[in-house]
Parts: structure tokens; sequence; C-alpha cells
């Protein structure tokens, strides 16, 4: 096989592999369980009669599913007595009606890269647009007629002041009936709540109760739709692994229940999530879940711990935690091999909770890429100048096999005047041409699949970067230099209205307009790519030619909707390639013909000349 067609083959597979990239424990004793499922329907029931979920929705649009208007979310806030939150990452409040956490914004993350946009809203009330909240209580056991609180139960707070990192809030509820429900709220100063339930019961006759969590998410929302990012419901369920359940499957679906211990689950976003962290040792029924009612989806997490009896002149507790914030990697942890960021994964001592954030089956690439990211950005204080670095030493790792590659590559242009000769001595022989070929190659010392090598060694590295440049909240808006301010979205630059000069944004024109986004970056390292091909002599077939030609510009389309630090990564990784190869050939005894190649590109033969006339 030939250089050319060996560097062909590579380019086309990755080509593809960018294309397809892009578009692409023990079960409780049976009387046991049967309670369970029973406390479990109760629960189910408590829901729906409290807010109306399971009665069809026959009001218009604009209605929630019990009939009532949709209102504005600060509306819906101010119309229930709270407890604020504030912390320096969050803000927001807990209702007294039903004690939920259903008022959250991420104070440190931003809708834009406007630094005055307004903050990310994680959590809304019932009665919004979209509803999504935590709730936390007890249910009875079947057959019980004992009253709990439910969500329409107005709780009142002992005390007064916010809920801070320093200061808990404490909740009481009496249900007149001998049973008194306290509720201590405590939060740190990144995004865990941990919610302590205590039942005093000064009646004459114990009472049986079943500790319950949920996070309850109404409509389905807007998710990124990429294959390579999950969004929807997640967990990982004891010795069940990681479960994984997007909301189309969970639809088909309709409920999954799992018997587990030391599990945690949730519901995840691209960025933020809210997740349940239950003790590791309790015992738990966990559901997913998706209910229809009207036009109104409703997904759903929740867990039904095992049974309290709590005696007569006695108190119950339970705790239980909740995530809900931004997925830092510092925070939910990292588990890597001489690099670990604990995160709460390690403080909690949880179940393989830094699997929240979607590292993708290629973790072991993926992980210490964004550590060697990270450690340089602390450095260096910009990201994009962190992915130079790393390109860097990534090429300083893969020196060895790329030199051996790039001195295979010169040895088989000093010989290419030996196969061209060849090819015109057996033009119709092809078995007779290969095996003089391959004699050449051996007698050289010459591996014609070395050729392949250094694009090879990209395809990891770029997927990668990918994948962290995607997923982790730690590049989101992060700026590069001059008009690149987020190195997760693609350049923003056009060249068709002149990078901004003409005042319309050509990605808007029908049809076409997709193809016309093509940045400054996209433009660079198209070039980049372009000199890198012309380093080697211009192939004597003609197909080649014309591939080789195209080839730059066919990656600055493609590579044009890329995160724009990927981009950078691939021009920057482009011209290193140029100043390695020649170094080799040079030093191979083999000339460098990228200056006559480019030359060559630009300057019409004569034979092309009209001809003068005398």
């Amino acid at each position: 096989m030939s250089e050319n067609r060996n560097t062909i083959i590579a380019i086309v597979l990755s080509a593809l592999v960018l294309i397809a990239w892009q578009y692409f424990y023990n079960i409780p004793q049976m009387e046991k369980d049967r309670a369970a499922h029973q406390a479990q329907s109760e629960l189910a029931k408590s829901q729906s009669k409290s807010e109306g979920e399971a009665a069809p929705n026959t009001a218009a649009p604009g209605q929630s599913a019990a009939g009532s208007a949709v209102v504005a979310r600060d509306a819906a806030i101010a119309s229930k007595p709270r407890v604020q939150i504030n912390t320096p990452r969050l803000s927001g409040s807990i209702s007294l009606t039903g004690a939920r956490i259903d008022d959250l914004l991420l104070t440190k993350y931003r809708e834009t890269v406007d630094p005055a946009s307004p903050a990310i809203e994680l959590f809304s009330p019932s009665g919004t647009a979209s509803p999504y909240y935590a709730e936390f209580g007890w249910v009875p056991g079947s057959g019980s007629t004992v009253r709990v609180p439910d969500r329409s139960t107005l709780w009142q707070q002992e005390g007064a002041g916010a809920l801070t990192p320093s200061t808990p809030v404490t909740l009481k509820y009496d249900n007149g009936e001998g049973l008194t429900f306290r509720r201590i709220v405590s939060v740190d100063d990144q995004y865990l709540f941990t919610i302590k339930d205590e039942v005093s019961n000064t009646g004459s006759m114990p009472v049986t109760l079943y500790p319950f969590a949920l996070i309850s998410r109404h409509g389905t929302p807007e998710i990124s739709g990429y294959y390579i990012l999950h969004e929807g419901l997640i967990g990982y369920l004891g010795d069940q692994g990681l479960q994984e359940y997007s909301y189309k499957n969970i639809n088909e679906a309709g409920s999954v229940t799992f018997n587990v211990t030391n599990g945690w689950l949730g519901i995840t976003d691209k960025y933020w999530a809210a997740a349940l962290l239950p003790d590791t040792s309790a015992r738990l029924q966990a559901r997913f879940s998706s209910d229809q009612a009207g036009s109104v989806r409703t997904y759903q997490t929740d867990y039904l711990e095992d049974a309290r009896t709590i005696p007569a002149g006695g108190t119950g507790a339970v705790s239980a935690r909740l995530f809900a914030g931004a997925k830092e990697a510092s925070v939910v942890g990292l588990n890597f091999p001489l690099v670990e960021l604990g995160g709460y994964n390690k403080q909690l001592g949880l179940n393989h909770f830094d699997l929240l954030i979607d590292w993708g089956w290629f973790y072991f690439i993926t992980k210490p890429m964004f550590v060697a990211l990270d450690f340089f950005f602390h450095m260096f204080g910009n990201f994009g100048v962190s992915i130079l670095v790393v390109t860097v030493l990534i090429k300083l790792v893969f020196f060895p096999l790329a030199n051996r590659s790039y001195a295979s590559m010169a040895k088989m242009k000093a010989i290419q005047p030996q196969i061209t000769a060849l090819r015109e001595l057996y033009p119709d022989d092809r078995m007779k041409l290969q095996q003089e070929m391959m004699e050449i190659y051996k007698k050289e010392k010459i591996n014609p699949i070395s050729g392949c090598l250094p694009v090879l060694l990209q395809i990891p590295v770029f997927f990668s970067l990918y994948k962290v440049l995607f997923v982790t909240i730690e590049m989101r808006h992060a700026p590069f230099f001059a008009w690149i301010r987020d190195l997760s979205a693609p350049d923003p630059t056009h060249i068709f209205n002149l990078f901004g000069l003409l005042p319309y944004d050509p990605s808007v024109v029908p049809l076409i307009g997709p193809y016309l986004a093509i940045g400054a970056w996209p433009i660079i390292m198209g070039i980049t790519m372009w000199f890198q091909m012309k380093l080697n002599p211009t192939p004597p077939d003609p197909t080649q030619k014309i591939i080789f030609d195209w080839m730059p510009v066919i990656f600055t389309f493609m590579l044009a909707a890329f995160p724009a630090g990927l981009v950078i990564y691939w021009a920057w990784n482009n011209t290193l390639s140029v100043i390695q190869q020649s170094y080799i050939m040079r030093r191979n005894g083999v000339k460098v013909e990228l200056f006559d190649n480019v030359k060559s590109t630009f300057r019409r033969k004569s034979s092309d000349k009209p001809a003068k006339t005398t």
C-alpha cells in the first residue's frame, strides 16, 4: 500500500468517524415487599389527590394539569409562605406548604456569557410553566389511617431566619392525633441539602411509617439531543450499577423499580442535576417513572425506605440528602488513578457519584484529559491556553511513535522515483506491481502502514477533548482571547458577512444557512491542514490529488459547528505536525517540498498559458 493511499484511507476513516460522532441487595421478605409496594401506592395516591395529577387535563394551552392557569414564577413563589435560602452558590426558598424545596437559582452560573444575564433556574414551584422540585416525608403502612403531612400541609418554622450554611432551619407539624413531625434542613456552601425528619409519638399505640423522598419534573425539558450525552433519569443503584433512562425511554417503560442498598438517583441535564442521596446502608425501593396527565408529562425519581415503627411515647428519625446544582467535577467527584477529585463521592462514601458527569465509554482518556486541562487552567487562568499546552504535551508523549512514523514516511518519499518507475513498468499488472513494491519496502525497511499512524493517533485525543468540552461545566462560557468568549460553543464569527462587517447573520438563510456559519478559527484550521497536505509531494494519481486538494475544505465545513476549543486544538496540532514532520524529513535527508508545493498551487503552468501570436 502506497503512502498516499494509506493517508487517504486514514483521513476518510477519520471523516466517517467524525460524521457518525456528530450525528448520532437483598430482596425483602415477602410480607415486607407487599407492605412496601402498598406504601408506595399510597404515596402515589396521595400525590395525585393533592395536585389532581391523576385527573385528565381538559384545560386549554397555558393551563396546568389540574386546570389552573399557569402563573409566572415570581407570582407562584410569592403566593405561599416560604423560608429563604442564601448560600454562596444558591438562592431560593423552601415552601412551607408541603415543605418542598421548589425554588432554586444557581447564582454562580448565568444563561449566557453576559454576566448580567439571569442566573440559571434549577427548581420551580407547582403552577409555573415547568415545575421541578424535591419532596421528603412519610407515608403510612397498608390499611393505616394515621394522618401524615403531605404536599398540601402547612408547616410552621421554629424560630426565624433564612437557611444558610451556618444556620439550619427547623419546620414543625402536629397532626393533632399524637404525632409531631419535625424537619431540620441544613445546607453546605456548595449544593448539598441534608434533611433530618423526626417523628414523636405521644399516643398510646405504636405507629409504622415509611420514609420517602422524590424529585419530580413536570413537562419534557429541552435537551441537547446528542448521542454522546445522557440527559434524563439517572442513578447508580447498588449491584445493578449505573441506570440511565432518557425521557423517551422512560415514557415507553412507564415505571421501573429497583430493590437496592447503597444507591442514589435523580434527574440530570447537560450541566445541572438534582439527585437523592440516601444513607448508603439504607434498603431502598427505588423507582424511575413517567406519567401522562392530559398534555402534561411528569417525570419522577423516588425511593421508599424500610418501615420505621415509632413506639408509643417514643421517637423515630431518618436522614436524607439532596444534591441540587452544577455538575462540577471537584464537587461531584472524579475517581482516577493517581489523581482523584474526592468531592461528595468520597466525602459521603457514595457509590460512583462521579458518574453523574457523563464521562462516556472512553472515560480512561476523557478523565485524564480533563484533569490535565484543569491543572493548566489553574496555572494560566485560561482554558484556551491550557488546550495549547496539553496539545504540546500530547505531542511529546507520542513523539517516539510519531518520529518512527514520519521517518518511515520520509523514506517512502525518497523511494517515490522507484515507485513511479514501477508503475510505468507494470501499468496493467497490479499483482506484479504490488510484489515489486513490497520488495522495495522490505529492502529499505519501510512500514507502509506507518503513514496512517499520525492521523489515527489524533482520533482518540480528538474524541476525548470533544467530550470534555461538551459535557464539563468547567468549559462552559470559558473564554480564550479576542472574539472567542466560550470555548464550548462554535466560533461566533462568519466569513460570509465578513466577520461581522456586514449587518446580517448568514446562518439564518433557508436551507444553506448552517453551511455558511464558517468562523475565523475553522478557516485557520483549514489553512493549517492545507499546509500539512502540501508538505507531501503532489500525488501522481489525479483522483488522489483531488481528494488531497479538497480535504481541508471539507474539514473546514465539518468542524465549523464544533466547539471553538476543539477547532483551536486541531489547528494548533496541525501546526505542530508540520513543524515536527519537516524536522524529521530534513534529518532523514529528504527535501521539504512544502513551499514548492504551495507555490505550484498558485503558479500557472507554462503549458496552460495562451500562446503568443506573431
